[in-house]
């Protein structure tokens, strides 16, 4: 990863300003308005604009960088390994996303039926968090298809492999973190997270659930080329510094009014920066992200998968912790990028619910038995089988899925089964059902809107595995 261009010190720009007698004439030209121009640039962008009147692009940007300091705020509790208070400004821009994101995520909002009817509900929620439990893996290595992880979750079958075991994990602490989300955080309970997060996946399995106790492990962060991203502060520091993040996660440690999304995401940045634990620790904090924004109320976000969004610009997540970092702890880089983030993912959150709406109702209205002869979760699996007709259904799976008990899921397969629209076999030592070769022609004689009879028509791809009929 590259490393942000660092800004020009303050202190030489003031000299050279003072000394050619330029400091009223650089304030006047670069403010005129009293406030500084466009959106929060950092220096590593700013340098590339044009400069007002006849200032240089550094006179311009010490007359910027003062007119942002002058309004910002500091968090005293939160300080970078030279001990300098982390702070922050609201520019408009983090302001206008902020009352986005808490209009859509928390309160009474008019939103789908699929996330307020407790009846569908909890399909989405169980879907959300493993997507959330795979992309948080995968940002941090771990190697496996999305559909062989979503079939070990849905089924609850053992990890197979180190990558597996990573996203199993993510997958139980996001569970966790939905349970404990009106508790208040405390170091034990951080480190009880990471322990559910690494169980089974580091180097020195003793290592999950402590925070590292000795400077040699603590290895500093470098790019490909060797530069120095990031030095961890020292070991020593990590007991007071975790309780110091736990009381600001909590809503104290701080003299100013900080909206809690940005606590919330101070609290994602503070965990990746100080790095208690010797692996996993992006994982943890993501996960304690989730949890400052449901214990303040927004709900919405056990629905998103803000990883997801991450993972495709993870060069863009990197670069807002060092943009925060190379510019002497200022934390509206990072707010800049994650309220973007969260907007996003509530947007994509939107289209896929339309999508899963539309796709429901064509599938009722398409049905050729009588209308409500199917219950909700027995039309979501239809739906699931005709778009993947080679996938196994199981209790256990189907179960998990909806949150709902064996026998009810078992009685859902089995009505499906004696309708002639899934057959039964074995996976293991589990029954397993699959969709039957024409379930298209038994639920739907005319092409749906959208789809050609060619597309409807084509042969099954034949099932692998050792599957034998009951």
């Amino acid at each position: 990863m590259r490393i942000p261009a660092p800004p020009p010190d303050a202190r030489d720009l003031l000299a050279q300003i003072q000394g050619a007698g330029r400091l009223a004439t650089v304030i006047e030209q670069a403010l005129p308005d009293g406030a500084p121009p466009g959106r929060y640039l950092p220096w590593d962008r700013f340098r590339f604009k044009n400069p007002p009147g006849d200032l240089t692009v550094e006179e311009w940007w010490f007359a910027v960088r003062l007119a942002r300091r002058s309004v910002h705020r500091p968090i005293k509790h939160l300080r970078s390994t030279t001990g300098r208070p982390f702070s922050y400004a609201l520019p408009d821009e983090v302001l206008v996303a902020v009352d986005q994101i808490t209009r859509e995520a928390s309160g009474h909002i008019t939103i789908f039926d699929e996330v307020t009817n407790p009846a569908t509900r909890d399909r989405y929620v169980v879907n959300s968090l493993i997507e959330e439990a795979i992309t948080s893996s995968q940002i941090e290595g771990a190697a496996t298809t999305r559909r062989v992880a979503k079939e070990m979750l849905r089924v609850g079958r053992a990890p197979r492999d180190h990558s597996e075991r990573m996203i199993f994990n993510s997958y139980l602490a996001m569970q966790r973190i939905g349970e404990l989300r009106d508790a208040d955080l405390t170091p034990e309970l951080v480190c009880e997270i990471h322990r559910i997060i690494t169980d089974g996946t580091l180097e020195n399995p003793s290592s999950a659930g402590r925070m590292q106790t000795h400077d040699a492990e603590r290895i500093a962060v470098h790019n490909t080329f060797g530069a120095l991203l990031h030095a961890r502060p020292a070991a020593a520091e990590l007991p007071e510094r975790m309780r110091r993040l736990c009381e600001f996660a909590n809503g104290g440690g701080t003299d100013h009014y900080l909206p809690p999304v940005l606590r919330a995401v101070t609290v994602h940045f503070m965990v990746g920066h100080d790095n208690y634990f010797e692996g996993g620790n992006g994982r943890t904090a993501r996960a304690l992200f989730y949890w400052t924004m449901l214990r303040n109320g927004y709900w919405l976000v056990e629905f998103l998968s803000i990883s997801r969004l991450l993972q495709k610009a993870s060069s863009q997540y990197g670069r807002s912790f060092l943009l925060t970092e190379t510019d002497e702890g200022d934390l509206t880089h990072f707010f800049i990028h994650h309220v973007g983030v969260i907007n996003r993912a509530i947007a994509e959150l939107h289209r896929y619910l339309a999508n899963k709406a539309a796709e429901i109702r064509e599938l009722n209205q398409s049905l050729t038995a009588a209308p409500g002869i199917y219950n909700h979760r027995q039309l979501a699996l239809l739906d699931r089988a005709l778009k993947e007709p080679s996938t196994w259904l199981t209790v256990r799976g189907h179960a998990t899925s909806h949150q709902v008990s064996g026998e009810t899921a078992r009685q859902d397969l089995m009505d499906l089964e004696q309708r002639g629209l899934l057959h039964r076999g074995k996976s293991g030592r589990q029954f397993a059902w699959a969709p039957v070769e024409d379930l298209h022609d038994r639920l739907i004689p005319h092409p749906l809107p959208g789809r050609s009879a060619n597309q409807l028509d084509d042969p099954r791809p034949r099932r692998k595995g050792r599957h034998t009929s009951s």
